[in-house]
């Protein structure tokens, strides 16, 4: 098999699985390290490098969604609504870890400062290299057979995790990437026609 043929390979194992287990296949130093390999090799516009990662295990992880349930049940009033809230914040407890991802503002300060002509494109071009990051370490933890799936639950819980973990004052948080051991495999997913997606001239 070609190198682009495991690429291409990869790229459709990597879905979004929310039937997780804490019963990794590989072990919490590998996936570590497969982070720091995704913080090192993965671009940014500038070199700028302003994403920042924290990974929760065990404890830490469960944490982080007692704190997103316990901040949910505050906001949502209907006790009918919050139970389905509930089982997917079990769901997310259910598996080993956490990715959560951050933009150092700090950083994208000072290249603002640095090149004014582009001053206001370095938020969207960090946005950009969040986002390679998330899909690069989704790709990664997919060929390792681990699972995962992407929430969004920040700003709402941002203050209570910049607490819980001392995280930077510049750092805000963009995303957090639930991953574990797959239990249930994703179920079909449905794609819309390459043809009104893309358009080749020439």
């Amino acid at each position: 098999m070609s190198d682009l043929q495991k690429l291409h390979q990869l790229a459709e194992k990597r879905r979004s699985v929310y039937a997780l287990s804490n019963q990794l296949p590989v072990s919490n130093d590998e996936v570590v390290k497969l982070v720091e390999h995704a913080i090192l090799h993965t671009p940014s516009a500038f070199n700028s490098q302003s994403t920042r990662i924290v990974v929760l295990f065990g404890d830490d992880h469960q944490k982080l969604w007692q704190i997103t349930e316990d901040t949910l049940r505050g906001i949502v009033d209907n006790e009918e609504q919050f139970a389905a809230t509930k089982q997917k914040m079990d769901g997310f407890k259910a598996g080993a870890g956490t990715v959560m991802f951050f933009e150092d503002h700090s950083v994208i300060r000072n290249m603002q400062a640095a090149a004014p002509l582009y001053a206001d494109k370095f938020p969207i071009w960090a946005d950009q290299t969040n986002a390679m990051h998330q899909y690069v370490i989704w790709t990664a933890l997919a060929s390792l057979d681990i699972g995962a799936n992407l929430q969004h639950y920040n700003p709402i819980i941002d203050k209570k995790v910049a607490d819980t973990w001392n995280i930077d004052e510049h750092w805000e948080l963009n995303a957090q990437m639930v991953f574990g051991a797959i239990e249930q495999p994703a179920g079909d997913k449905e794609f819309k026609s390459v043809e009104e997606r893309m358009k080749v001239f020439g």
